[in-house]
């Protein structure tokens, strides 16, 4: 056993050392755990286990008989003559003999039960032979081992056993023969998509991809943040200048732009904030400056009046120029269907016409 092993080894490293450009695929299957899951294989089992015990009913009446006999010979043997007690001896020996033969013909190492047993598992045996080598094939599998026979396995990665997969294809082969096209094909598809889910590579590639999927949804979430950061950013620029606008126009200062910095500290002026504000270095009962802020305020009002009314003025031809674009389309729409029903209504007239000169 030992030396079967250490040949397999010596085996695997010489074909991993020839083969380096293409890694070596090994899987293995657990013929005990199969043939369980094989309903055919579970009831003849069952039937053979029925046979077994019959046996050993049988068995057990032989081994009662054959003590009674002892039992009788014991009692009686201060009343047989010598030939009688050899005789009945002879007879117990004889039994016992054939007790032993029965035995070892139902239990042997080559009874019935051990043949049947053979017998039993041979043809299931060839199924899951065939099954491996399809799926050996498929899957590109250098070396597949049973884990329940003799080859001593000291570690074997789940991720490598095909039982299961080679149960399914037990079971396909029978529901096969019971489907119609349509479902033939419908349960080819459904293989298909078990066997890629039992593919440990395509479990691994399928991983690969969900993570590369998962980075790429990160990036775009992260650079639709950063747009929107930009697009508010740009917002309040728009806004503030807008402020800034108004309030030269009013002859106010400008509202302080809201900086990181300002919310950090609230309390600080900046130099700029002071710069537009009036100084008023009048003293009381100066008039002269007095005037001249009030004609200020009054051409400014001039002003905005002016603005405001250019404003509405560019509205109102705005709105002119959009409703006779509106009424040249309608118009234009209304020439296209009424050219389009006269020409239905003439198309009839030429026609009868056509058939007359015809005739």
């Amino acid at each position: 056993m030992k030396k079967h092993f250490l040949l397999l080894l010596s085996l695997l490293s010489a074909i991993a050392v020839s083969g380096q450009s293409r890694g070596i695929k090994i899987a293995y299957i657990d013929m005990e755990y199969i043939l369980e899951k094989v309903p055919d294989y579970a009831e003849a089992k069952n039937q053979l286990e029925l046979k077994a015990q019959k046996w050993k009913q049988e068995i057990e009446t032989k081994k009662n008989d054959i003590n009674k006999l002892k039992e009788s010979l014991k009692a009686e043997r201060v009343l047989l003559t010598k030939e009688l007690i050899q005789e009945r001896e002879d007879e117990i020996q004889f039994q016992e003999k054939e007790l032993l033969d029965y035995q070892e013909k139902k239990f042997g190492s080559k009874g019935d039960l051990i043949t049947q047993k053979a017998v039993l598992v041979k043809p299931i045996q060839d199924q899951v032979f065939t099954a491996v080598q399809d799926i050996s094939e498929a899957k590109k599998y250098d070396f597949v081992f049973d884990k329940s026979s003799d080859l001593t396995m000291l570690f074997a990665a789940k991720r490598h056993d095909i039982s299961d997969q080679v149960i399914r294809r037990l079971t396909r082969a029978a529901k096969r023969e019971q489907l119609s096209n349509k479902e033939l094909k419908k349960l080819e598809e459904q293989e298909a998509k078990e066997d890629l889910a039992d593919d440990p590579e395509f479990a691994d590639r399928k991983k690969a991809l969900d993570d590369k999927k998962a980075a790429r949804q990160k990036l775009i979430e992260d650079r639709r943040a950063a747009q929107k950061a930009k697009r508010e950013e740009a917002i309040a620029r728009r806004e503030q200048l807008k402020q800034e606008r108004e309030a030269k126009i009013n002859g106010t200062a400008a509202p302080k732009a809201n900086t990181k910095a300002d919310k950090e500290n609230p309390d600080s002026v900046d130099s700029s904030d002071t710069e537009d504000l009036p100084v008023n270095n009048s003293k009381p009962g100066a008039t002269g400056t007095s005037a001249d802020a009030k004609e200020t305020a009054k051409q400014n009002a001039a002003e905005r009046q002016k603005a405001a009314q250019e404003l509405k003025a560019q509205k109102a031809a705005e709105r002119k120029a959009a409703l006779e674009e509106k009424k040249k389309k309608q118009q234009a729409e209304r020439e296209a269907a009424k050219k389009a029903r006269e020409e239905k209504t003439n198309k009839p007239a030429e026609n009868s016409q056509e058939n007359k000169n015809k005739n």
